[in-house]
Parts: structure tokens; C-alpha cells; sequence
């Protein structure tokens, strides 16, 4: 197994030393960036953010860009939540405490089975998010009465990459696993790989974090696909068949 580890800049190192410590050859290529949108933007949101009665964030980079417009004060009378254990590990390492997602579906649809988000008549929620983040969630917590807004806290691109070259360092590399970590990744790596390639890419077994994202896979004539359930090392190491 040769994988290609693919998140962020910065946010690979977990994959890297569970890889590293099972001899598990890698190779690292962030399709991904990610920058605070324009703080000119902010003030609004950050005004419903601190009337809320509850914010959900969807991401450590949710939380990471919002503490940084925030100066890292939060309002006390909030509750919080977050999707995944890597959002909620980060919240609580800014000393706020939350709710998230069971560990069996660490995804929106884990967070919308969650008691405390069934009983939200009026309520205010905030959905911190990135730029054009899925709708699903704010749908279904309207259709229970809340009124939704959004804070969009960040925004993702693709790095600027030679196409060619970092092609052939993959397949030089072997490279017939990767990790897919969102569907933003996903579309920046259909995206570099040319059609005369695309066979390579088709072989390869993609790791994706939920049903959305594998379906987004196999519409785009992806075969090999492994639904993870979530983005976190521990579940993409099980979906490796890897013990962590």
C-alpha cells in the first residue's frame, strides 16, 4: 500500500506519524488551502454569532478563523456543538465545552440525531462554516422550527501546482491509496488529473469521509471507494484496515 495523504497544509501530521510508526510508505500533497474570508465581512455575522443560542461549527478551520475574528472571546450564554472529534478537540482546547456528533457518524447527519437539536422552536443558531458549505444541515434544522444563519469564517482553493509533474511523483511513488478527506479534495483532484490518466485514478482506492462524498466519487467514475464515516486518523486508519 503507497498512500497519498491530501488535507491542508499543516493538518497531515496525525496520518503521517500513524503511517510512519506501522512502515506504511506515503506521500504528502495538500489539495487544499484555506484563508480567512475578508474580516469587512465578519461584522454581521459576528453580531448574530454572539446572539445565538446555539452554534454548531463544522470544522476545526470553522473554529480556528472564528477565534482568530473573535479574539477568542465567545459569548457564555451559546450552546456549542461540533461535528467531528477533531472540531470538538479544538473547541476544547480553547476551554469551550460541546456537543458532538456520535462517534458512529461523526458527520451532520450524526449531529442532527442528537436529542438537544430536536427541540429548537425559535431558537437562534449559528452555523459556522466555509464558503459555500452544504446546505443539508441548516434545511433540516429550519424544517424544526430554528432560524439558521450562517457565519462563513474561511474560504478553501487549490494550491497552484504543476499538473504534470506532481503526477508522475505519485505514480513514480507508486501512489494506489488516497485519502480524500472532503469534497472539496475530491473536486481539486478530479480536477489535476488529466484524462489520459484518469484509468490510474480509477484504479486507485479512494478514502472518503462520508456517503456524500463517496457518492460525489463514484459519480465521477471513481470504483474503488471506502466510506471512512468520518475525517478524523482513527477512522481513516480502520478504513486502511490499519489498527490505530
Amino acid at each position: 500500500m503507497k498512500v497519498l495523504l491530501t488535507r491542508p497544509q499543516g493538518r497531515n501530521q496525525s496520518m503521517i506519524e500513524a503511517l510512519n510508526e506501522k512502515g506504511v510508505s506515503h506521500v504528502v500533497t495538500p489539495l487544499l488551502n484555506v484563508q480567512a474570508t475578508d474580516i469587512q465581512l465578519h461584522q454581521s455575522s459576528i453580531e448574530q454569532f454572539n446572539q445565538a443560542d446555539i452554534v454548531i461549527f463544522i470544522s476545526t478551520n470553522a473554529v480556528k478563523f472564528a477565534s482568530k475574528a473573535l479574539n477568542n472571546q465567545f459569548p457564555d450564554s451559546a450552546q456549542f456543538y461540533a461535528v467531528g472529534e477533531a472540531t470538538y478537540q479544538a473547541l476544547l482546547t480553547l476551554g469551550i465545552s460541546s456537543q458532538k456528533a456520535p462517534q458512529e457518524c461523526q458527520q451532520t447527519e450524526g449531529l442532527l440525531t442528537l436529542e438537544q437539536l430536536h427541540h429548537i422552536s425559535n431558537k437562534n443558531i449559528v452555523i459556522v462554516r466555509g464558503v459555500g458549505g452544504r446546505e443539508a444541515l441548516a434545511e433540516a434544522l429550519n424544517s424544526r422550527g430554528a432560524v439558521v444563519n450562517y457565519w462563513e469564517a474561511y474560504q478553501r482553493g487549490c494550491p497552484q501546482l504543476d499538473k504534470n509533474s506532481v503526477i508522475r511523483g505519485w505514480q513514480n511513488a507508486e501512489i494506489d491509496t488516497i485519502v480524500v478527506t472532503s469534497g472539496e479534495i475530491l473536486d481539486n483532484l478530479i480536477k489535476l488529473v488529466p484524462k489520459e490518466l484518469f484509468a490510474w485514478l480509477r484504479a486507485c482506492h479512494i478514502i472518503v469521509p462520508s456517503s456524500r462524498v463517496q457518492e460525489q466519487a463514484l459519480a465521477n467514475g471513481l470504483q474503488h471507494v471506502t466510506n471512512a464515516k468520518a475525517a478524523n486518523c482513527k477512522a481513516v486508519l480502520s478504513a486502511l484496515k490499519l489498527s490505530i
